[in-house]
């Protein structure tokens, strides 16, 4: 390869991380969808590019994936409005539909989001109160289904317990298959897309009941017709072989419907006051 060529190669590549992590405004016909990195971004790309790429395709819209490094940061650029759209949290959207006014129109069909602590297959450990005085892993304060739900279910149970934060699901999931923690929160989605060879040293040793899951949510300032468009062709995504195989290995088995911002009532009714509103 000669010389000018490799500048142009390295060039090319910092360009794609950088997209990868930042968030990208919206110029003309082309928008920034961020999601929630419960994974590191090189899944995250690998998960959803290819839904963008057809979400572009089909929509005549450029629709440019977008990230953050960890999830306290994803929540400081979802409360300055700066991805167009976004994929967020149960607990993000509850906030974050307040103030700057992100408003849900899709969620997995189907589905409830549950919390789930997992230890590693061989552990002796059989119940919640075995936990006390433990060092358990969740992926970030404000991790709805992955933090939140475990933890005031092991507070109502009196379990003292010590949480270490590590940044993602997959994070947790790693920390735990290698003996560093005894248990770990997660959900059900992130556990199944993890690396095999984590998730084969993992059981699932408690599940939370279900809430509304994550919500697709537009930022005020794209316009209605575009949110409109976004919201018809993923909702009728799972209707084509291509939309279907690329939802289902998302474990999106059934799909995108429509969500309204009622929809996540149940979640404020718990009345959850972790982040700034």
């Amino acid at each position: 390869m000669k010389g000018i060529d490799v500048c142009k190669f390295f060039v090319l590549i910092s360009t794609i991380l950088v997209l990868a992590v930042k968030p990208v405004y919206a110029v003309e016909n082309s928008f920034s969808f961020g999601f929630v990195p419960q994974q590191s971004p090189s899944v995250l790309v690998k998960l959803w590019g290819p839904i963008l790429k057809k979400l572009s395709h089909d929509t005549g819209l450029t629709i440019n994936f977008s990230t953050a490094p960890d999830i306290p940061t994803f929540e400081a650029r979802l409360a300055a409005g700066e991805y167009d759209f976004a994929y967020m949290n149960p607990l993000h959207y509850t906030v974050f539909s307040q103030n700057p006014g992100y408003r849900a129109f899709g969620k997995q069909k189907g589905k409830n989001i549950k919390g789930i602590l997992v230890t590693q297959k061989d552990t002796l450990i059989k119940n919640l109160k075995e936990l006390d005085g433990k060092e358990i892993a969740f992926p970030a304060p404000a991790a709805f289904a992955a933090t939140i739900l475990p933890q005031s279910n092991l507070s109502k149970i009196d379990v003292k317990f010590t949480s270490k934060y590590v940044g993602s699901h997959d994070s947790v999931y790693i920390g735990v298959a290698r003996g560093m923690f005894v248990a770990g929160g997660g959900i059900q989605r992130t556990l199944e897309t993890v690396d095999p060879k984590v998730k084969e040293k993992l059981n699932i040793f408690w599940v939370s009941e279900g809430y509304t899951p994550h919500a697709f949510a537009a930022h005020p300032r794209v316009p209605t017709n575009v949110v409109d468009t976004v919201q018809r062709v993923l909702l009728k995504m799972f209707d084509n072989k291509d939309g279907k195989k690329l939802l289902n290995e998302l474990g999106f088995t059934q799909g995108i419907e429509r969500g309204t911002d009622s929809d996540w009532n149940d979640v404020r009714e718990l009345q959850i006051d972790i982040l700034p509103k």
